[in-house]
């Protein structure tokens, strides 16, 4: 799981696996270890009809709607994005990149765009 913060905006990227573990659990978490703290990213599963997402002791947490899991989950679906707050909230699947990259991006989405 990959996040990317800019500002107010925030942005999830999952591969396959993450999403059908997201299916499948109804929650994932990473962390990153500094010096001092660790942050925590997480998405969880919620009843609620939007996406939201709060930053409590060290620990961001994305809250999305079992209906979107369950798009995500099972349709072609790329991803939601919402505004939660003053926050721009994007969740969607990651694509291999078009050009050439060191990561390993095996569990990665084919990209639609590789054959255009």
């Amino acid at each position: 799981m990959k996040i990317r913060i800019k500002g107010n905006s925030l942005r999830y990227r999952l591969t396959k696996s993450e999403v059908e573990a997201l299916g499948t659990l109804g929650f994932l978490s990473e962390s990153s270890h500094f010096m001092s703290k660790t942050l925590e990213y997480a998405i969880t599963t919620t009843s609620n009809g939007n996406l939201s997402a709060d930053f409590i002791d060290n620990r961001i947490v994305l809250n999305m709607p079992e209906k979107m899991v369950e798009e995500l989950v099972n349709t072609d679906k790329v991803g939601f994005s919402e505004l939660s707050g003053p926050v721009s909230l994007l969740i969607e699947k990651d694509f291999t990149c078009l050009d050439n990259v060191e990561e390993d991006q095996s569990d990665n989405y084919p990209n639609p765009h590789l054959n255009s």
